[in-house]
Protein backbone atom coordinates (compact mmCIF):
# COMPACT_ATOMS: atom_id res chain seq x y z
CA UNK A 1 0.00 0.00 0.00
CA UNK A 2 2.84 2.41 0.88
CA UNK A 3 4.42 1.78 -2.53
CA UNK A 4 1.13 2.49 -4.30
CA UNK A 5 0.54 5.70 -2.37
CA UNK A 6 4.10 6.89 -2.98
CA UNK A 7 3.92 6.08 -6.69
CA UNK A 8 0.57 7.86 -7.01
CA UNK A 9 1.90 10.97 -5.28
CA UNK A 10 5.02 10.98 -7.45
CA UNK A 11 2.95 10.56 -10.60
CA UNK A 12 0.66 13.42 -9.63
CA UNK A 13 3.53 15.75 -8.74
CA UNK A 14 5.48 15.01 -11.93
CA UNK A 15 2.35 15.21 -14.05
CA UNK A 16 1.53 18.67 -12.77
CA UNK A 17 5.06 20.02 -13.26
CA UNK A 18 5.43 18.46 -16.73
CA UNK A 19 2.08 19.77 -17.96
CA UNK A 20 2.90 23.20 -16.55
CA UNK A 21 6.08 23.13 -18.63
CA UNK A 22 4.11 22.09 -21.71
CA UNK A 23 1.65 24.93 -21.11
CA UNK A 24 4.49 27.49 -21.40
CA UNK A 25 4.76 26.49 -25.07
CA UNK A 26 1.04 26.44 -25.77
CA UNK A 27 0.98 22.62 -25.85
CA UNK A 28 -1.74 20.39 -24.45
CA UNK A 29 0.27 17.16 -24.57
CA UNK A 30 3.18 16.59 -22.21
CA UNK A 31 5.96 14.40 -23.62
CA UNK A 32 9.16 12.90 -22.23
CA UNK A 33 11.13 16.17 -22.45
CA UNK A 34 8.55 17.84 -20.21
CA UNK A 35 8.83 14.88 -17.84
CA UNK A 36 12.59 15.44 -17.78
CA UNK A 37 12.08 19.10 -16.84
CA UNK A 38 9.67 18.01 -14.09
CA UNK A 39 12.36 15.71 -12.70
CA UNK A 40 14.87 18.58 -12.63
CA UNK A 41 12.68 20.38 -10.07
CA UNK A 42 11.64 17.26 -8.17
CA UNK A 43 12.26 17.33 -4.41
CA UNK A 44 13.15 13.62 -4.49
CA UNK A 45 16.59 12.08 -5.08
CA UNK A 46 16.19 12.24 -8.87
CA UNK A 47 15.96 16.02 -8.75
CA UNK A 48 18.84 16.33 -6.31
CA UNK A 49 21.02 14.13 -8.52
CA UNK A 50 20.32 16.26 -11.59
CA UNK A 51 20.88 19.55 -9.77
CA UNK A 52 24.09 18.28 -8.11
CA UNK A 53 25.47 17.87 -11.66
CA UNK A 54 24.74 21.53 -12.41
CA UNK A 55 21.53 20.81 -14.31
CA UNK A 56 19.08 23.48 -13.20
CA UNK A 57 15.76 24.38 -14.78
CA UNK A 58 17.07 27.21 -16.96
CA UNK A 59 19.87 25.20 -18.56
CA UNK A 60 17.61 22.16 -18.95
CA UNK A 61 14.96 24.22 -20.74
CA UNK A 62 17.62 25.63 -23.05
CA UNK A 63 19.00 22.15 -23.82
CA UNK A 64 15.51 20.87 -24.67
CA UNK A 65 14.93 23.81 -27.01
CA UNK A 66 18.30 23.33 -28.73
CA UNK A 67 17.69 19.60 -29.15
CA UNK A 68 14.34 20.21 -30.84
CA UNK A 69 15.88 22.79 -33.16
CA UNK A 70 18.69 20.38 -34.06
CA UNK A 71 16.15 17.66 -34.89
CA UNK A 72 14.30 20.07 -37.19
CA UNK A 73 17.57 20.98 -38.88
CA UNK A 74 18.30 17.30 -39.55
CA UNK A 75 14.97 17.14 -41.36
CA UNK A 76 15.92 20.14 -43.44
CA UNK A 77 13.47 22.43 -41.68
CA UNK A 78 14.83 25.91 -41.07
CA UNK A 79 12.54 27.03 -38.26
CA UNK A 80 12.47 27.56 -34.54
CA UNK A 81 9.85 26.86 -31.92
CA UNK A 82 7.70 29.70 -30.58
CA UNK A 83 9.13 31.48 -27.56
CA UNK A 84 7.97 30.18 -24.21
CA UNK A 85 5.53 32.21 -22.15
CA UNK A 86 4.35 31.91 -18.60
CA UNK A 87 2.76 28.81 -17.08
CA UNK A 88 -0.98 28.75 -17.87
CA UNK A 89 -1.82 25.15 -16.95
CA UNK A 90 -3.89 26.25 -13.93
CA UNK A 91 -5.89 28.63 -16.13
CA UNK A 92 -6.64 26.21 -18.95
CA UNK A 93 -7.66 22.60 -19.49
CA UNK A 94 -7.44 19.61 -21.83
CA UNK A 95 -3.95 18.39 -20.92
CA UNK A 96 -2.77 14.79 -21.26
CA UNK A 97 0.35 12.66 -21.50
CA UNK A 98 1.76 11.42 -24.78
CA UNK A 99 1.53 7.65 -25.07
CA UNK A 100 5.26 7.09 -24.65
CA UNK A 101 5.41 9.30 -21.55
CA UNK A 102 2.36 7.58 -20.05
CA UNK A 103 3.83 4.12 -20.72
CA UNK A 104 7.18 5.17 -19.25
CA UNK A 105 5.60 6.30 -15.97
CA UNK A 106 3.62 3.06 -15.83
CA UNK A 107 6.83 1.02 -16.26
CA UNK A 108 8.50 2.89 -13.39
CA UNK A 109 5.95 1.37 -11.02
CA UNK A 110 6.13 -2.15 -12.45
CA UNK A 111 7.47 -5.32 -10.90
CA UNK A 112 10.41 -4.74 -8.53
CA UNK A 113 10.18 -0.97 -9.11
CA UNK A 114 8.76 1.50 -6.60
CA UNK A 115 7.44 4.23 -8.91
CA UNK A 116 9.34 7.08 -7.27
CA UNK A 117 11.10 9.87 -9.19
CA UNK A 118 14.36 7.90 -9.27
CA UNK A 119 12.58 4.99 -10.95
CA UNK A 120 11.04 7.39 -13.48
CA UNK A 121 14.48 8.90 -14.20
CA UNK A 122 16.01 5.46 -14.75
CA UNK A 123 13.27 4.63 -17.25
CA UNK A 124 13.67 8.01 -18.92
CA UNK A 125 17.41 7.71 -19.63
CA UNK A 126 16.78 4.24 -21.11
CA UNK A 127 14.04 5.56 -23.44
CA UNK A 128 15.05 4.44 -26.97
CA UNK A 129 14.14 7.49 -29.07
CA UNK A 130 17.44 9.26 -28.36
CA UNK A 131 15.76 12.51 -27.33
CA UNK A 132 16.86 12.38 -23.69
CA UNK A 133 20.33 11.14 -24.67
CA UNK A 134 20.69 14.15 -26.95
CA UNK A 135 19.50 16.54 -24.25
CA UNK A 136 21.98 15.09 -21.74
CA UNK A 137 24.78 15.46 -24.29
CA UNK A 138 23.94 19.16 -24.61
CA UNK A 139 24.08 19.36 -20.83
CA UNK A 140 27.60 17.94 -20.85
CA UNK A 141 26.80 14.55 -19.37
CA UNK A 142 25.68 11.03 -20.25
CA UNK A 143 23.06 8.55 -19.11
CA UNK A 144 25.70 6.45 -17.34
CA UNK A 145 27.10 9.46 -15.47
CA UNK A 146 23.63 10.53 -14.43
CA UNK A 147 22.72 7.05 -13.16
CA UNK A 148 25.98 6.90 -11.22
CA UNK A 149 25.20 10.25 -9.63
CA UNK A 150 21.69 9.04 -8.77
CA UNK A 151 23.12 5.97 -7.04
CA UNK A 152 25.47 8.13 -4.97
CA UNK A 153 22.62 10.45 -3.93
CA UNK A 154 20.51 7.42 -2.96
CA UNK A 155 23.31 6.10 -0.74
CA UNK A 156 23.82 9.47 0.96
CA UNK A 157 20.12 10.25 1.34
CA UNK A 158 19.77 9.29 4.98
CA UNK A 159 19.32 12.72 6.55
CA UNK A 160 15.87 13.73 7.68
CA UNK A 161 14.65 17.17 6.67
CA UNK A 162 13.66 19.52 9.52
CA UNK A 163 9.96 19.52 10.30
CA UNK A 164 7.73 21.83 12.25
CA UNK A 165 6.50 20.62 15.62
CA UNK A 166 3.04 19.10 15.42
CA UNK A 167 0.49 21.54 16.81
CA UNK A 168 -1.39 20.05 19.76
CA UNK A 169 -5.04 19.27 19.09
CA UNK A 170 -4.71 19.38 15.33
CA UNK A 171 -4.73 17.26 12.20
CA UNK A 172 -1.34 17.91 10.63
CA UNK A 173 0.61 16.95 7.55
CA UNK A 174 3.95 17.85 5.99
CA UNK A 175 5.46 17.77 2.53
CA UNK A 176 8.65 18.91 0.86
CA UNK A 177 8.90 21.13 -2.21
CA UNK A 178 11.88 22.26 -4.24
CA UNK A 179 11.87 25.84 -5.52
CA UNK A 180 14.40 26.95 -8.17
CA UNK A 181 15.36 30.19 -6.40
CA UNK A 182 17.72 31.30 -3.58
CA UNK A 183 16.61 30.97 0.04
CA UNK A 184 16.50 34.74 0.67
CA UNK A 185 14.31 35.31 -2.37
CA UNK A 186 11.89 32.54 -1.39
CA UNK A 187 11.75 33.75 2.24
CA UNK A 188 10.88 37.27 1.13
CA UNK A 189 8.13 35.91 -1.09
CA UNK A 190 6.59 33.85 1.72
CA UNK A 191 6.95 36.64 4.28
CA UNK A 192 5.14 39.18 2.11
CA UNK A 193 1.39 39.29 2.90
CA UNK A 194 0.65 40.66 -0.58
CA UNK A 195 1.85 37.33 -2.03
CA UNK A 196 -0.34 35.09 0.12
CA UNK A 197 -3.05 34.84 -2.56
CA UNK A 198 -0.45 33.29 -4.88
CA UNK A 199 -0.03 30.18 -2.69
CA UNK A 200 -3.12 30.06 -0.42
CA UNK A 201 -6.11 29.03 -2.54
CA UNK A 202 -8.73 30.33 -0.10
CA UNK A 203 -7.41 33.90 -0.32
CA UNK A 204 -8.05 36.02 -3.39
CA UNK A 205 -6.73 39.34 -2.10
CA UNK A 206 -5.31 41.01 1.01
CA UNK A 207 -6.03 44.46 2.41
CA UNK A 208 -2.55 45.89 2.78
CA UNK A 209 -1.41 49.38 3.74
CA UNK A 210 2.20 48.96 2.69
CA UNK A 211 3.44 48.18 6.21
CA UNK A 212 6.31 45.76 6.72
CA UNK A 213 5.31 42.36 8.08
CA UNK A 214 5.68 42.32 11.88
CA UNK A 215 5.16 39.35 14.18
CA UNK A 216 1.58 39.30 15.50
CA UNK A 217 0.21 41.61 12.83
CA UNK A 218 -3.17 40.63 11.34
CA UNK A 219 -4.31 41.33 7.80
CA UNK A 220 -7.77 41.05 6.30
CA UNK A 221 -8.08 38.62 3.42
CA UNK A 222 -10.94 38.13 0.99
CA UNK A 223 -12.05 34.95 -0.73
CA UNK A 224 -11.40 34.71 -4.47
CA UNK A 225 -14.38 35.59 -6.64
CA UNK A 226 -13.08 33.72 -9.70
CA UNK A 227 -11.04 30.61 -10.34
CA UNK A 228 -7.73 30.87 -12.23
CA UNK A 229 -9.58 29.82 -15.41
CA UNK A 230 -11.98 32.76 -15.01
CA UNK A 231 -15.02 30.82 -13.82
CA UNK A 232 -16.93 32.51 -10.96
CA UNK A 233 -16.70 31.09 -7.46
CA UNK A 234 -19.68 30.96 -5.11
CA UNK A 235 -18.65 31.66 -1.51
CA UNK A 236 -20.98 31.65 1.47
CA UNK A 237 -21.11 35.02 3.28
CA UNK A 238 -19.44 33.75 6.46
CA UNK A 239 -16.41 32.55 4.46
CA UNK A 240 -15.82 35.68 2.41
CA UNK A 241 -13.44 37.24 4.92
CA UNK A 242 -10.32 35.59 6.29
CA UNK A 243 -8.01 36.91 8.98
CA UNK A 244 -4.33 36.26 8.32
CA UNK A 245 -1.82 36.53 11.18
CA UNK A 246 1.96 36.32 11.07
CA UNK A 247 2.75 34.03 14.01
CA UNK A 248 6.38 33.06 13.41
CA UNK A 249 9.29 34.59 11.53
CA UNK A 250 13.00 33.90 11.50
CA UNK A 251 14.90 35.13 8.49
CA UNK A 252 15.81 33.35 6.27
CA UNK A 253 14.71 29.86 7.28
CA UNK A 254 11.27 29.96 8.93
CA UNK A 255 7.89 31.65 8.51
CA UNK A 256 4.38 30.74 9.71
CA UNK A 257 0.89 32.13 9.05
CA UNK A 258 -2.35 31.50 10.93
CA UNK A 259 -5.68 31.65 9.06
CA UNK A 260 -9.14 32.06 10.61
CA UNK A 261 -12.63 32.96 9.43
CA UNK A 262 -13.75 35.86 11.68
CA UNK A 263 -17.42 35.66 10.66
CA UNK A 264 -18.13 32.12 11.85
CA UNK A 265 -17.44 30.21 15.05
CA UNK A 266 -17.80 26.84 13.32
CA UNK A 267 -14.47 27.10 11.54
CA UNK A 268 -11.22 26.25 13.33
CA UNK A 269 -7.84 27.98 12.76
CA UNK A 270 -5.36 26.64 10.22
CA UNK A 271 -1.61 27.05 10.70
CA UNK A 272 0.75 26.93 7.70
CA UNK A 273 4.47 26.76 8.48
CA UNK A 274 7.46 26.91 6.14
CA UNK A 275 11.01 25.78 6.91
CA UNK A 276 13.55 26.74 4.24
CA UNK A 277 16.97 25.24 3.56
CA UNK A 278 19.47 26.00 0.83
CA UNK A 279 20.12 23.12 -1.55
CA UNK A 280 21.79 22.61 -4.91
CA UNK A 281 20.07 24.81 -7.47
CA UNK A 282 17.63 26.51 -5.12
CA UNK A 283 15.62 26.04 -1.93
CA UNK A 284 14.08 23.02 -0.24
CA UNK A 285 10.89 23.94 1.63
CA UNK A 286 9.22 21.80 4.28
CA UNK A 287 5.57 22.83 4.46
CA UNK A 288 3.44 21.82 7.45
CA UNK A 289 -0.28 22.47 7.64
CA UNK A 290 -2.19 21.99 10.92
CA UNK A 291 -5.99 22.04 11.08
CA UNK A 292 -7.03 22.63 14.69
CA UNK A 293 -9.76 20.34 15.97
CA UNK A 294 -12.78 21.05 18.13
CA UNK A 295 -12.62 20.00 21.77
CA UNK A 296 -15.17 18.11 23.88
CA UNK A 297 -18.15 16.42 22.24
CA UNK A 298 -17.53 18.11 18.88
CA UNK A 299 -14.18 16.36 18.67
CA UNK A 300 -15.84 12.98 19.22
CA UNK A 301 -18.44 13.72 16.56
CA UNK A 302 -15.66 14.60 14.13
CA UNK A 303 -13.65 11.37 14.61
CA UNK A 304 -15.29 9.55 11.65
CA UNK A 305 -14.23 12.48 9.42
CA UNK A 306 -10.55 12.20 10.35
CA UNK A 307 -9.48 10.28 7.18
CA UNK A 308 -11.23 12.88 5.02
CA UNK A 309 -9.50 15.68 6.96
CA UNK A 310 -6.09 14.08 6.41
CA UNK A 311 -6.81 13.79 2.70
CA UNK A 312 -7.79 17.47 2.57
CA UNK A 313 -4.59 18.37 4.41
CA UNK A 314 -2.58 16.49 1.76
CA UNK A 315 -4.46 18.22 -1.07
CA UNK A 316 -3.83 21.59 0.57
CA UNK A 317 -0.12 20.86 0.94
CA UNK A 318 0.13 19.70 -2.67
CA UNK A 319 -1.59 22.85 -3.95
CA UNK A 320 0.51 25.13 -1.74
CA UNK A 321 3.82 23.58 -2.75
CA UNK A 322 2.91 23.60 -6.44
CA UNK A 323 1.83 27.24 -6.32
CA UNK A 324 5.06 28.37 -4.63
CA UNK A 325 7.19 26.50 -7.14
CA UNK A 326 5.14 27.89 -10.04
CA UNK A 327 5.70 31.46 -8.82
CA UNK A 328 9.43 31.09 -9.48
CA UNK A 329 9.18 29.38 -12.85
Amino acid sequence: MKKLVGAAQTSQTLSLAAMEEASRLGLREADIEHLFLALVISDQTAGRALRSMGINLDVARRAVEEQHEAQLALLGVDASFPGAGRIVFHETGGYEWSKRAYDLIARSGGKNKNGDAAAVLRELVAEPSGLITGILHRLGTTSDALLEGLTQIDELDEQTAPTAARAKGSVSGSTETFVPAPVEEVWEFLADPTHIHKWEMSVGSIDHSGQDAVLGMVWQGHAPTRRPDGKPVKVRPEFRRRSVELVQTHRPDRIAWRFTYPDTSRSRPILTEFILAATAGGTQITITTSWFRYSGWRRLVGLPLRPAQKFLVWITLFQTGSAISRAFR
